[in-house]
């Protein structure tokens, strides 16, 4: 009977959960502009508005260029910091983990604030670049945090041999950790992908005038009324985002990713 009962009441959390995502699919596929639930009508179209409509296009792809690099960019960042921190060749490296996990960790509406501020010191704020670059500050700790997860599982006896064999720092990372953090490398990158595809303040404080993203497009479509094809959208981000984070789970380590212990490590 408790067993039963449990089944029920995870069955009830999960619906609840996932109630407010079944109304956006059904209001996605109207067949009228209408914001309506259960939906009117069966009408996939509104999906095909995102690719055929200039003005929703555009945005995909501004969406996509500013994801792809600006989770690049925070790799690239977050590589290089998670290996000197993880050979600790200075006392004071915990500095730098530090500042690689802050952005994170402060509300996004301050360090969106604060970007906005430094842009506009510097004379750069509207270039579409500058979203690349606050976008990968931003979200540096997730790629920093599974790269760091990658290095402990490092077992430092194969960096030791390497260097006993006569290679050098270059070498060693080159034919010893690259290979074992790679899955840790691409993890990290979806993480960060997929947070920037979706990423509404920091990206509209910076450049929200001259690049309109997915989000920010959203958000200004509003001032005009409703359209389902913004519930086509939300339903892209989350198949997406789903599909990114399923592959990860396929082919990685999510568990450890997400911070909890794998078998090997009790």
């Amino acid at each position: 009977m408790t067993s039963a009962l449990s089944k029920v009441y995870f069955f009830l959390i999960g619906l609840f959960m996932a109630l407010p995502m079944i109304v956006v699919a059904g209001v996605s596929v109207n067949a009228k502009q209408t914001l309506a639930f259960p939906p009117k009508g069966f009408s996939p179209s509104w999906y095909g508005e995102i690719f055929l409509n200039p003005e929703w296009r555009n945005a995909l792809l501004a969406s996509l260029t500013l994801a792809i690099l600006s989770a690049a960019l925070a790799v690239a960042i977050a590589l290089p910091l998670a290996w000197f921190l993880w050979r600790r060749i200075a006392p004071w490296a915990n500095i730098f983990q530090l500042l690689g996990v802050a952005p994170f960790t402060l509300p996004p509406v301050i360090t969106a604030l604060g970007l906005l501020t430094f842009w506009a010191t510097t004379g750069f704020y509207g270039q579409p670049w500058t979203a690349v670059v606050s976008h990968a500050i931003f979200f540096v700790t997730l790629p920093l945090v599974t790269l760091s997860l990658g290095f402990t599982a490092i077992d430092r006896s194969l960096v030791e041999a390497a260097a006993t064999m006569g290679a050098d720092d270059k070498t060693i990372f080159r034919t010893v950790v690259l290979p074992l953090i790679l899955p840790y490398i691409v993890s990290g990158y979806a993480f960060a992908f997929v947070l920037s595809l979706n990423e509404y303040i920091v990206a509209y404080m910076t450049v929200g005038f001259i690049m309109e993203t997915l989000p920010i497009k959203i958000f200004n479509a509003l001032r005009y009324g409703y359209t389902p094809t913004m519930a086509s959208v939300t339903i892209l981000f989350v198949a997406t985002a789903a599909v990114i984070f399923s592959l990860v789970a396929r082919f990685g380590d999510l568990p450890k990713l997400l911070g909890a212990m794998s078998s090997d490590d009790t």
